[in-house]
């Protein structure tokens, strides 16, 4: 701006020429103002930056000394540490070469003493070979050889002996004691069928039995849900039923009717309700007696009406009550002669098959039902465990129960107790067969002896001696896992080798 006044003024004084140099003058002046002030700006900046580096230069030296100043602390610090350990090793340095001094001097006493006993030693075994012949190391080996032989022998012979000592001692006992507890015991074992038969007075009565358009006969099987089989047998009509109870009630009922000579379905109604409520009372009296027979106490009642159903069960052919109070009475014996607890040997045997009278109800085994209502009814667990284990189903906790399991077979196999279908006997010796016969180096197998026994032909070179009783002992376990079957199973295994030769 002051430029441009500048150049009017020269050109209002009249002049070009005179405006230039006034034009001229003032851009120098300008510039030399421009000049001077950047050189007091650049004064300005050095004199800053020099302020700047002098503190940043102040601040180092003085953090560079209280580093320095650390630095000599934590060395006087560390220098004092190691002057202490160093100490603290010398010290132990100097216990360890006392002890090593020490240790010299003992090792030095044991090292002349081992020499002195060794000369001795030497001495006396050169004393001894001299005497005896032989050296140290022969009379070493012919004495082991000699105790050896003689331990082997006195062990072998003595093994034999306690082996015949306890088979002969056992068997003669086992069998005494079951001897004497049968030949006490006498029972009839009761055999019974699906099926009653009922006699009539005359045919006449089938017609009255069967009624009007056959309305007798289906009230009488709807109240009591059994079948009447109505055939041309002469005076006679057959009560069929697989419940034993409801086939009782329904004989009951129609020998009742007969006898009456009044039969239509009011009447069919009320004596079928008459002759149930006589044999629940029958059932109740039938698990009285049993219990009484046996002298079993404090038994649950409910538990003594299920021993009194047993009554109308039977198993193979035999009544169950009957077996149980065999058994029980077997098992007493028993465990008296063994000095055991015979009230829980009776108890456990009297209601080992307990679950059989329920397996129509209920679902399971009649172990496991067993098991259930023992258990429910605060049996001893001793009892509860001869339900359990008497098919070996579990362990045997007790030699209580080991004596029902016992006394349970030999009922179960005495001669006539019980009877089988022809197709389950032949099946049963089928199956026994073929088990044994699916083990290698089995070449013919032979079930005899109505299945008590099985005979097992093997291949000499497959099978040896020691093979042999293994697979005896495997055979009898799968038998026992596989098949159901009363008494025991003997299982032979016959091994032949034969040379033959010809004379020419």
């Amino acid at each position: 701006m002051a430029n441009w006044l500048v150049i009017l003024s020269a050109l209002a004084g009249g002049g070009v020429a005179a405006g230039l140099v006034f034009y001229a003058v003032g851009r120098r002046v300008e510039r030399r103002v421009a000049e001077v002030a950047a050189r007091a700006a650049a004064a300005e900046s050095e004199r800053l930056l020099a302020d700047a580096r002098q503190r940043v230069i102040l601040a180092a030296k003085e953090e560079l000394i209280r580093a320095r100043e650390a630095f000599e602390e934590d060395a006087t610090r560390r220098r004092r540490d190691s002057e202490r350990r160093e100490q603290a090793l010398e010290q132990r340095q100097s216990g360890l070469d006392e002890r090593d001094r020490s240790l010299d001097g003992r090792t030095r006493a044991l090292g002349e003493r081992e020499r002195a006993l060794t000369a001795a030693e030497l001495d006396a075994r050169a004393r001894l070979e001299q005497i005896a012949g032989l050296t140290a190391q022969e009379a070493k080996q012919e004495l082991l050889r000699r105790l050896e032989d003689e331990a082997r022998n006195e062990a072998a012979a003595l093994a034999r002996d306690l082996k015949e000592q306890a088979r002969k001692g056992a068997d003669k006992e086992a069998k005494k004691i079951l001897a004497l507890a049968i030949q006490r015991l006498a029972p009839e074992a009761t055999a019974e069928s699906t099926v009653s038969a009922v006699a009539l007075p005359s045919d006449e009565m089938k017609g009255r039995i069967i009624g009007r358009e056959g309305r007798n006969i289906r009230a009488f099987e709807a109240a009591t849900g059994v079948d009447v089989i109505i055939d041309d047998t002469p005076d006679t009509v057959v009560v069929s039923c697989f419940d034993p109870v409801r086939r009782e009630v329904g004989r009951l009922a129609l020998e009742r009717l007969i006898t009456d000579g009044r039969i239509h379905p009011g009447r069919i109604e009320e004596v079928v309700e008459k002759a149930r409520g006589e044999v629940d009372a029958s059932i109740v009296e039938a698990g009285e007696q049993a219990v009484y027979e046996t002298g079993i106490k404090g038994m649950h009642p409910e538990l003594v009406k299920l021993v009194g159903r047993m009554r109308y069960r039977t198993s193979y052919g035999q009544n169950i009550l009957e077996h149980s109070k065999e058994v029980a009475w077997l098992a007493g014996i028993i465990a008296a002669e063994l000095k055991l607890d015979t009230q829980l040997a009776k108890r456990g045997a009297l209601l080992h098959d307990i679950g059989k009278v329920l397996t129509h109800e209920h679902d399971g085994t009649h172990v496991q039902l067993g098991v259930e209502v023992a258990t429910k009814y605060g049996e001893h667990p001793t009892v509860v465990n001869c339900i359990a284990a008497h098919h070996d189903d579990v362990a045997h906790d007790t030699p209580i129960s080991v004596i029902v399991q016992a006394a349970d077979s030999v009922s179960g196999s005495r001669p006539g107790a019980r009877r089988e279908a022809f197709e389950t006997y032949v099946k049963r010796l089928t199956q026994l067969e073929q088990i044994a016969a699916e083990f290698p180096g089995v070449e013919k197998v032979f079930a005899i002896q109505a299945g008590r026994e099985v005979r097992v032909v093997v291949t000499p070179n497959a099978i040896d001696d020691g093979k042999a009783s293994e697979l005896s002992e495997q055979i009898a376990r799968k038998i026992e896992r596989d098949l159901q079957y009363p008494g025991q199973i003997k299982v032979v295994v016959i091994r032949e080798t034969r040379a033959v030769d010809f004379a020419r």
